[in-house]
C-alpha cells in the first residue's frame, strides 16, 4: 500500500495528524486556506486560549511536543465563582494539586505544531483554499493567491474545521447524514489587561492565573482563562434574542448598564470593554453530528469537521487530539485505509456524540448550578465518594479530564452517581450518611476503574 495521504488544514489537529503519521513514515501534503502562522498575528475572530486536559497531553506526548507545550501552559486547579456581591469561591477540578487543567494559547500552540509537522517532514502549502472536489478525477480544487489550482490525491482528510468545505463535498457527492443544532445563546470575546505599574516592573494577573473564572447568572455567564503574557481571555455567553440578551446591548450605555448590574466585580477590570464589545462579533454556538465520517478509503474527516462540540466542557481541541492518537494508531504498515477509516470511526462516533451531550450539559453547570447550594452538597458528596471508593467512583468531569477513559464510558458512569448521589444528598450532613449502604450501592452498581483511572486518595479508615 503506497503510504501517501493529502490532510487539508493545518490547525489544531491537521497539524498534529500530519505530525504523527510524518512520524511514523507517512508522506504527508497539509493544505491551509490561511498563511503561514509561523510569521503571523493570532488567528481573528477565535479564542486564543483553550483548556488542555490528560486526552490531549496523551497526543501531544506520542507526538513528542508534550515538554515543548509545557512550557507555554498555565496550570487552573479549578473554577473560581464569582458571586454578584464579589465573593469568590474557589471550587478545585480534582482530588490533589496534580489534578489540574491547563490553559494554552490557540495561535502559540498553532505555531508549534505546524513547526513540528515541518520538522517531521511533512510538506506544507498555504494559502490554498478548498474550493470543491472532483470525486471522479481526485482533484482537490484549490483558490491561491495564483488562481485556480488543481491538487491530485489519493485519500484525502479533512481538518478543516466545523465550516469544513470537505464536508460539504462529502455530503454533497455522498449523502452524508448531517445534523447541525444550533444553540439560542451566543459568545462575544472580551479581555483584561495585565496589571503593570509606572516602575517597569514585569506585568502581574490581576485576577488568580491558577483558575478557571466565572460569573454565572443563572442564564448566561462570563468566564476568563489567563494567557502567558499575564492577561486574561473573558468571553461573556448570553442568549441571542430576549430581556437580557445581545439583542439588547445595542448601545454603549445598555453594555455599560448591564454589566455594571449583572458583573460589577469584572466591570474594573474590563478596561477596554466599550471598544472590544463594539468591535468583536458575536459568536455562533453549535453542536454537529454527522454520520458517517468517511467515505471508503477515499476521505475521512476528523476533529471539528466531524463532530464540533459548545465548548463548555472544554473537550473540543482534546478530543480532536484524541482522534489523531486513535487514527496514527490505526493506521499501520499494512493497513488499507477502508478498514482503518471504517475502524476509526466505529471507535469515535459514539464518544463523540456523548462528549457533544456532556458540552451542552456543561454549561447548565457552569452558568447557574455551580453558584446553589444543592449543587454544592452535592459535590461534597461526590468528593467524598470518590475518596472511600477510589476503585470505583471517579466524579465525571474527573473521568473526562484526567483520564483516558472512552467519553461514552464516563458519560454512563456519570449517570449512574448522580444517581447514587441524589440518594445520599437527603442527609444533612456527610457524618449522617451511612457510608456502609453507600459502599454496597457503588459496589453493586459501578464496575472497577482501571488501574490508570484510580485517581483518588487512598481509602479512608472507617
Amino acid at each position: 500500500m503506497s503510504r501517501e495521504l493529502t490532510i487539508v488544514g493545518a490547525g489544531l489537529a491537521g497539524a498534529l495528524m500530519a505530525r504523527l503519521l510524518a512520524q511514523r513514515g507517512w508522506k504527508i501534503d497539509l493544505y491551509e486556506r490561511r498563511g503561514d502562522p509561523r510569521g503571523g498575528p493570532a488567528i481573528g475572530g477565535r479564542s486564543i486560549n483553550l483548556a488542555l486536559s490528560e486526552r490531549g497531553w496523551h497526543a501531544l506526548r506520542m507526538a513528542k511536543v508534550d515538554k515543548a507545550v509545557a512550557e507555554q501552559a498555565i496550570a487552573m486547579r479549578g473554577r473560581a465563582v464569582h458571586s454578584l456581591h464579589g465573593e469568590v469561591d474557589l471550587q478545585p477540578y480534582g482530588m490533589n494539586d496534580s489534578q489540574v487543567i491547563h490553559s494554552v494559547h490557540r495561535a502559540n500552540l498553532n505555531r508549534l505544531l505546524v513547526s513540528a509537522a515541518a520538522d517531521a517532514g511533512v510538506q506544507l502549502h498555504f494559502d490554498h483554499a478548498l474550493r470543491g472536489v472532483d470525486w471522479e478525477r481526485s482533484q482537490l480544487v484549490m483558490d491561491t493567491p495564483d488562481g485556480p489550482d488543481l491538487v491530485s490525491f489519493r485519500s484525502v482528510i479533512g481538518a478543516d474545521g466545523a465550516g469544513s468545505p470537505l464536508r460539504a463535498a462529502m455530503v454533497s457527492a455522498f449523502g452524508l447524514d448531517e445534523q447541525i443544532s444550533w444553540e439560542e445563546h451566543g459568545y462575544k470575546e472580551l479581555s483584561i489587561r495585565p496589571l503593570t505599574d509606572a516602575s517597569g516592573g514585569d506585568p502581574q494577573f490581576r485576577l488568580d492565573p491558577h483558575a478557571l473564572h466565572i460569573w454565572p447568572r443563572g442564564k448566561f455567564m462570563l468566564i476568563a482563562l489567563p494567557n502567558a503574557d499575564r492577561s486574561f481571555t473573558v468571553t461573556l455567553f448570553l442568549p441571542n434574542e430576549g430581556d437580557k440578551s445581545f439583542a439588547k446591548l445595542d448601545s454603549r450605555g445598555a453594555v455599560r448598564a448591564f454589566f455594571a448590574e449583572e458583573f460589577p466585580s469584572a466591570v474594573p477590570l474590563l478596561e477596554d470593554l466599550d471598544q472590544e464589545f463594539a468591535d468583536n462579533a458575536v459568536g455562533p454556538l453549535a453542536t454537529l453530528r454527522l454520520q458517517p465520517w468517511h467515505h471508503e478509503g477515499r476521505a475521512l474527516l476528523i476533529g471539528d469537521a466531524a463532530h464540533a462540540v459548545v465548548p463548555f466542557h472544554g473537550q473540543g481541541m482534546n478530543c480532536a487530539f484524541e482522534d489523531c492518537a486513535e487514527l496514527a494508531d490505526l493506521l499501520c504498515d499494512e493497513c488499507e485505509l477502508a478498514p482503518a477509516f471504517a475502524e476509526f470511526y466505529k471507535r469515535r462516533k459514539a464518544n463523540a456524540d456523548a462528549i457533544a451531550d456532556m458540552a451542552v450539559e456543561n454549561y447548565y453547570e457552569m452558568r447557574d448550578h455551580v453558584a446553589r447550594a444543592d449543587y454544592q452538597w452535592g459535590k461534597k458528596i461526590e468528593s467524598a465518594l470518590a475518596r472511600r471508593f477510589p476503585d470505583r467512583f471517579l466524579s465525571r468531569y474527573a473521568q473526562v479530564s484526567f483520564t483516558n477513559l472512552p467519553y461514552a464510558e464516563a458519560k454512563a458512569r456519570g449517570a449512574i452517581q448522580a444517581e447514587i448521589i441524589g440518594t445520599l444528598a437527603s442527609a444533612d450532613s456527610l457524618e449522617q450518611i451511612d457510608w456502609h449502604a453507600a459502599g454496597r450501592m457503588v459496589e453493586e452498581r459501578l464496575q472497577a476503574l482501571p488501574e490508570h483511572a484510580r485517581l483518588g486518595a487512598p481509602k479512608e479508615v472507617r
